[in-house]
């Protein structure tokens, strides 16, 4: 690309001015060149628009985990939680991403005990005292996505379920912590790790956190126990989010072979998650979607 060429993140700058020197860094930093390094593709360093276009989502995103909480309380299927966000969403004129994605049946995810997630609302699914829940969702507006997830409990919980709890979501938090620019995917994975492992608690590593932003799911892939300095190369602009799953258990994990979506432990131990959606910045990173 030529210096006077408008820029590659479609800002409608010219290069020399936008992301010359961005790409001059990444350039002078040959330890990428590392087989377990990676440098981040232009298509998912958002610019100012975009960014702008993430949080005007995320704003709809959260007020529909806002409510989420109002609606949890014992003998209320899971399917009515389900309605009422739907219409939250598409009322604020967005449209819940999760809805016929590779046809998965509903609007948002709601994983219920030993479901790590992917659990689908349903009529027959009745919440009980002493359940504890995780409602994941996404919302897409206007080409953007944001996408974040909160657990809830169910009346009186157990000590061992608080704690697992609020172990995850102070887990998570030294994730994002972690995720700093111009450092690598893999230092939120080890922080992460540590963390859950110090608490005596294990990490799922089949799934994870990934890119978000002008698609649902974009790279990076985010695992949250893995070794620091690998993965992607962190750089301002880049949006994804940091959602550990953790179990009390073993990590060990299966796929309802029925559905084919809901993920359970394997040894039927609790799971907890949380998700914030977040944008890598010069200095640190944002929180846009909790």
């Amino acid at each position: 690309m030529k210096r006077n060429d408008p820029c590659w993140c479609g800002s409608g700058i010219k290069y020399k001015k936008c992301h010359l020197r961005f790409d001059e860094k990444i350039d002078s930093m040959k330890f990428i060149k590392n087989k377990n390094q990676a440098r981040p593709p232009h298509k998912i360093i958002n610019n100012a628009a975009d960014i702008e276009g993430i949080k005007r989502a995320a704003v709809i995103n959260d007020g529909a985990l806002d409510i989420v909480g109002g609606l949890i309380k014992a003998g209320v299927s899971t399917l009515e939680i389900n309605d009422v966000v739907h219409n939250y969403i598409v009322s604020h004129g967005g449209h819940p991403s999760c809805l016929h994605y590779e046809n998965f049946p509903k609007s948002i995810c709601i994983s219920i005990n030993d479901v790590v997630c992917h659990g689908i609302p349903s009529k027959k699914e009745i919440l009980r005292e002493g359940d504890i829940l995780n409602v994941d969702i996404t919302t897409d507006l206007d080409g953007y996505f944001a996408d974040a997830s909160r657990m809830f409990s169910v009346g009186k919980i157990s000590d061992e379920a608080a704690r697992l709890i609020r172990v995850t979501k102070e887990i998570m938090e030294v994730g994002i912590l972690a995720a700093q620019p111009w450092h690598f995917v893999g230092d939120i994975g080890a922080a992460c790790g540590k963390m859950a492992h110090e608490n005596g608690y294990s990490v799922v590593t089949d799934l994870g956190g990934h890119g978000v932003g002008k698609e649902f799911h974009l790279d990076p892939f985010v695992s949250h126990d893995c070794a620091a300095e690998t993965g992607m190369l962190l750089v301002p602009g880049m949006v994804l989010t940091v959602e550990p799953m953790i179990n009390a258990g073993e990590k060990n994990v299966f796929t309802d072979p029925n559905d084919k979506w809901t993920v359970r432990t394997s040894d039927g131990s609790l799971s907890a998650q949380w998700e914030k959606t977040i944008l890598i910045t010069e200095t640190g990173n944002e929180v846009l979607a909790s």
